[in-house]
C-alpha cells in the first residue's frame, strides 16, 4: 500500500505511516468508505510492529482520516466534496486555464479517483514535509545539507542584541548593513550597486510580484522562458497578464523566436535565469547574453533577472557565467536573488537590486504592500554574511553535488533517461523519459514519491516527456528502482 518506510529518517514510524495515508487520501488515491487493511495485514506487509499500526490509525482516526467501526476495521472516513476554485489553481485566462493549460493529463485510473497534476498539486505536496530522499522532484537542498549549526548561533546573537529593535518594524527597503554587504557580494558579481539600489524582499517569490506589479498592467504581456520556474505563471496571470514562454536553448533563450514574438507582442517583462537556469542548469553565453540587451532596447522591454542559484555556481574564473546585470549595470535589467536555496528557507530573504529610480519605485511598493520585511531574518542572515562562514558553506554545497553529479547521470543513463549535455554545476537535470511524464508522476506518488513532471514548466502547461530531477535527492535506492521498473515499461 505505501511505499518505502525509513528508519533512519528522523521521523518515526508512526508519524510516516500516518503522513502517508493521509497523502494518499487527500490526492483521493483512497476514497472515502474504502476499508483499510487489518492491522495484522498491515504490520505484515510493512515489516513493522502492530503497536505501531494500531498507534498510526489512532492519529488518523483522531485527525478525521479515518473511522473505527467495532468489529469491522478501519475505513476512510466520508468527507463532502469541495469545489475546486478556479483561481486557487491559477484558471480563468490565465497560464493554466482553457483547454491548452489545464489540461494536464491524468494516469490510468485503477479504481483511483486522482487529481489532476498542476502547479497548486506539485506545491502542495512539496510542503507536505516528505523525507526529501522521496522527493526527486524538490527545489531544494536536503536539510543536512545545510548549516543550521550556523543559523542556530546567528538566531542567538541575534536575540542578544536590543530587544527594541527585535519588537520594532524595520525599514521598508531593508536592514542597511545587510545591504551594505549585498553590496559587496554584487561587486564581487562585477554589479555596482550602492545600499540605496537594494531592498530586501520575501525571497525571489516577493521579488517577482513586485516587479510585475510595478512594471506591468492588466493586458501586459510578460515573457519567460519555456521551460522556467513555475510558480510565476499563475502568479501572473492572476495579475492579468499575458504570459508568453520563449524557447531555452542549452546556451540561452532562441534569439529568432524572442526577436519574432517581442515584434509581436511587445512585452513589458522578460524573466530570465542567466545562471543554473531552473530546471536545466544551464547558463547564457555571452553572444546570448549581447543579443538579449540588444532586443531589449530595440522593443523597450525590462529584464529581470532571477539569480537565485548564484551560490551554487563556482564563478566565471572557473565556467563560463555571463550576467545581464553585469553587461547592463542595472540600466535595463532588474536583479533578483536570495538564500533561500542554500542558507535557510525559513528565513525567507531576497533582494532586489535596480537603477536608483525603480528601487525608489520598488521600495514604495514594498511598504504599500508588506510595510517591511522581517528585520529579525534580515539581521541573521547579515550575521552569517558578515562572519565570512558563509562562503566556507557555498563551497561544500557545491562540491558535494558535483561529487554526486556524475554518479547521478551514469545511474539515469542506466535506468534509461536521457539528458542533452551534462550539467556541469547546480542541483537540477532536465531528464528526458521518454513517456508522459504526468503520468509518470501519478504512478510516483502511489509509492510515496515525489516527481516534477514538464508539464508543469511551460506556460502552455502541455504533457511532456521531461522532467526536473534533484540531484541531491536521488539517493535513496527506491526512487531508482521505481525509475528502473517504469522505465523498462516503455
Amino acid at each position: 500500500m505505501l511505499g518505502l518506510l525509513l528508519r533512519e529518517s528522523g521521523e518515526t514510524l508512526i508519524d510516516q505511516i500516518v503522513r502517508s495515508v493521509a497523502a494518499r487520501i487527500d490526492d483521493r488515491l483512497l476514497r472515502g468508505g474504502a476499508r483499510m487493511p487489518s492491522i495484522r495485514a498491515f504490520a505484515a506487509s510493512h515489516s513493522v510492529s502492530a503497536f505501531t499500526v494500531v498507534a498510526a490509525y489512532d492519529k488518523l482516526v483522531a485527525t478525521g482520516y479515518l473511522e473505527s467501526r467495532r468489529g469491522a476495521g478501519f475505513f476512510v472516513r466520508e468527507r463532502p466534496a469541495m469545489a475546486l476554485n478556479a483561481a486557487d489553481l491559477g484558471t480563468g485566462g490565465g497560464a493554466f486555464g482553457g483547454s491548452g493549460a489545464g489540461a494536464a493529463s491524468r494516469g490510468p485510473q485503477s479504481g483511483f479517483d486522482a487529481k489532476p497534476i498542476d502547479v497548486v498539486w506539485l506545491v502542495r505536496n512539496m510542503f507536505r514535509q516528505m523525507p526529501h530522499q522521496q522527493m526527486p522532484g524538490s527545489g531544494v537542498l536536503p536539510p543536512d545539507w545545510l548549516d543550521g549549526p550556523t543559523i542556530a548561533n546567528a538566531l542567538r546573537a541575534v536575540s542578544r542584541q536590543n530587544p527594541t529593535l527585535l519588537l520594532s518594524y524595520g525599514v521598508p527597503q531593508g536592514f542597511l548593513p545587510l545591504r551594505q554587504q549585498l553590496q559587496h557580494k554584487l561587486a564581487e558579481l562585477e554589479i555596482a550597486a550602492a545600499p540605496e539600489q537594494i531592498i530586501t524582499t520575501v525571497g525571489v517569490t516577493q521579488a517577482l510580484d513586485l516587479v510585475a506589479r510595478e512594471f506591468s498592467r492588466p493586458g501586459d504581456t510578460i515573457f519567460v522562458d519555456d521551460p522556467a520556474w513555475f510558480l510565476m505563471f499563475g502568479s501572473f496571470a492572476a495579475l492579468g497578464a499575458k504570459v508568453v514562454g520563449i524557447p531555452r536553448l542549452g546556451d540561452g533563450p532562441d534569439i529568432a523566436r524572442l526577436a519574432e514574438l517581442a515584434a509581436l507582442h511587445k512585452p513589458k517583462l522578460y524573466i530570465i535565469n542567466s545562471v543554473l537556469h531552473n530546471p536545466s542548469s544551464t547558463s547564457l553565453s555571452a553572444a546570448k547574453a549581447f543579443q538579449v540587451l540588444r532586443l531589449a532596447e530595440e522593443h523597450d522591454f525590462i529584464i529581470v533577472e532571477d539569480d537565485i542559484y548564484c551560490d551554487l555556481h563556482p564563478g566565471s574564473a572557473v565556467q563560463p557565467a555571463t550576467r545581464l546585470s553585469a553587461l547592463d549595470q542595472l540600466q535595463r535589467v532588474i536583479y533578483l536573488s536570495g538564500f533561500s536555496k542554500t542558507m535557510a528557507a525559513n528565513l525567507r530573504v531576497g533582494f532586489i537590486a535596480t537603477s536608483p529610480e525603480r528601487a525608489e519605485r520598488l521600495a514604495d511598493r514594498k511598504m504599500l504592500s508588506t510595510l517591511t520585511t522581517s528585520d529579525i531574518g534580515e539581521r541573521v542572515v547579515y550575521k552569517v554574511l558578515s562572519e565570512g562562514s558563509y562562503r566556507k558553506h557555498a563551497d561544500r554545497l557545491r562540491a558535494r553535488l558535483d561529487g554526486l553529479r556524475a554518479k547521478t547521470l551514469r545511474q539515469m543513463e542506466r535506468v534509461g533517461l536521457k539528458v542533452d549535455g551534462s550539467p556541469s554545476a547546480g542541483m537540477f537535470v532536465w531528464a528526458d523519459a521518454g513517456c508522459d511524464t504526468n503520468l509518470l508522476t501519478e504512478r510516483a506518488m502511489a509509492h510515496n514519491l515525489l516527481l516534477a513532471p514538464g508539464s508543469l514548466f511551460s506556460p502552455k502547461q502541455l504533457p511532456s516527456t521531461r522532467m526536473r530531477l534533484n540531484v541531491a535527492a536521488m539517493q535513496e535506492p527506491a526512487v531508482w528502482r521505481f525509475l528502473e521498473q517504469e522505465m523498462h515499461k516503455n
